[in-house]
């Protein structure tokens, strides 16, 4: 059975930092481009960020380039995304997931979802 499973959020004020970690167990890691993905009641889960399965490549949405960083590392079947600067605007539940093809997972075309773990920034 494969599992993602996010961890890291809470509750921050406006400028702190957060990081973000998801695991996965019964799934060939190494071999997945993973993201994170946002969603707010009421509105369209977004992308934030996406890492190929070497790591070589990332791509970040407009609205958090600068300010989060995405990685992995495959011998622990894990992902990260640092978050700094944190705005208001950056509350959600935060998603992680995974899709064989890097080029397509931030269109949303993804193969497996995390459960979310939400993110609250105070102002």
């Amino acid at each position: 059975q494969v599992q993602l499973v996010e961890s890291g959020g809470g509750l921050v004020q406006t400028g702190d930092s957060l990081s973000l970690s998801c695991t996965t167990t019964g799934v060939r890691f190494s071999t997945l481009a993973m993201g994170w993905f946002r969603q707010i009641p009421g509105k369209d889960r977004e992308f934030v960020a996406a890492i190929s399965w070497s790591g070589g490549l990332t791509s970040y949405a407009d609205s958090v380039k600068g300010r989060f960083t995405i990685s992995r590392d495959n011998a622990k079947n894990a992902v990260w995304l640092q978050m700094n600067s944190l705005k208001p605007d950056d509350a959600a539940c935060y998603y992680c997931a995974a899709h064989l093809d890097y080029s397509t997972i931030r269109l949303g075309r993804v193969t497996y979802w995390g459960q979310g773990t939400q993110v609250t920034v105070s102002s």
